[in-house]
């Protein structure tokens, strides 16, 4: 049994993990005795420097007080994370006039402000010029910091009760699959943070779309709920972002924003993408397993796909990932899939990729970070 205390903070503990709490929190009874007290002991948590993993409408995030570096380095070290990768900092309140924002940004240009207007509290990150009061480590060392107010009522109690911005990147080890459960949280860092409040699935299932206001046009560097398309009609002009250069596996100098590493939401078996339009989407996978028999096989499996016969003969292990005309539903169950097949010991994954803008963009953006050697 691990001590309740991290052991960076406990000087009478030579343990090297901790007891992680599992906290669960009914969203829709926030007033609840038992919401409040577990959203109160998270909040503590964080205020003396601790790790709580939060439900976000995206996915699970590794939440620490932003303003304590010590406390950002533990998310660093929790994950395994690089520093050369800067994580998004999580703000409630008004989104007018918010006195956490405030504090944290320098310069909040009006492109800014309409899609904050529009977009806050939700699924949309803002790169904007940092202040002073802002950790190195959140950035990378970079002028810009990540900031977004998040949608799930969870995370937004627990952001106001704690009285100070979070930090949280997704609440997994570094380059593996993004959580949307507590299990998956838990999977992966049990015994290395505090607590994860438990508030059941996440309801958009990919991160957050990231987007640079001040440039022009702007920059999505990762796309996400909110679309191009969205944003273009609020604020204007915009692009997907392009590197210059190869990307490297360990980059000399920071990411410009979090989610453009090389290799991100990756299963531990060995991920194979299939690019083919509905009508022949079937016969495709059949052609790619055939290159990978002897292979033990796991298949991302459309609903429409499901009765196909030339499926039904290669023994892959499968999971219902949904309709391939909805995609908000493939989204919401792409990480859970990924997740499902490698408890299975799948050492190929085999999944389609969608086509189409929107939603679809941000399936198949982390679909190929994901099958990246």
């Amino acid at each position: 049994m691990g001590c309740r205390i991290s052991p960076e903070r406990c000087p009478d503990c030579d343990n090297r993990t901790v007891l992680t709490l599992r906290l669960p929190v009914d969203p829709e009874r926030l007033d609840g005795s038992a919401a409040r007290a577990a959203i109160a002991q998270a909040a503590a948590i964080l205020r003396h420097g601790g790790l709580v993993a939060l439900p976000t409408e995206t996915v699970y995030g590794l939440g620490a007080n932003a303003l304590d570096p010590t406390a950002v380095a533990r998310i660093f070290a929790a994950k395994q994370r690089p520093a050369w990768d800067p994580v998004i900092v999580h703000i409630a309140g008004p989104t007018a006039d918010n006195p956490m924002l405030s504090s944290l940004v320098t310069d909040l240009p009006d492109t800014a402000r309409r899609l904050i207007a529009a977009f806050w509290p939700g699924p949309l990150t803002l790169l904007l010029p940092r202040s002073a009061i802002v950790p190195d480590a959140v950035t990378a060392g970079r002028p810009l910091v990540g900031i977004r107010m998040p949608a799930h009522p969870v995370a937004f109690e627990l952001i106001l009760q704690a009285g100070v911005p979070v930090a949280a990147p997704s609440a997994n080890i570094f380059g593996h699959i993004s959580p949307t459960t507590a299990t998956h949280v838990l999977d992966d860092l049990d015994g290395r943070i505090d607590a994860v409040l438990d508030a059941g699935p996440a309801r958009h299932g990919v991160e957050s779309t990231v987007l640079d206001p001040c440039q022009s046009p702007m920059v999505i560097y990762r796309p996400g709920a909110i679309t191009a398309d969205q944003i273009r009609a609020i604020a204007g002009p915009v692009e997907l972002y392009r590197s210059g250069r190869p990307l490297a596996s360990e980059p000399r100098e920071a990411l410009p924003s979090p989610g453009v590493g090389l290799r991100h939401y990756a299963p531990r078996a060995r991920l194979v993408l299939v690019d083919a339009p509905l009508h022949r989407l079937s016969a495709e996978i059949a052609r790619t397993a055939a290159a990978h028999s002897g292979q033990r096989l796991g298949l991302m499996l459309p609903d429409e796909c499901a009765a196909a016969p030339e499926l039904a003969s290669l023994g892959a292990t499968t999971f219902p990932w949904g309709s391939w005309t909805h995609p908000d539903e493939l989204a919401r169950n792409l990480y859970a899939g990924l997740r499902t097949l490698d408890t299975q010991n799948c050492s190929v994954i085999l999944c389609p990729v969608p086509s189409g803008e929107g939603v679809a963009a941000a399936i198949r953006d982390r679909l190929r970070k994901a099958a990246r050697s």
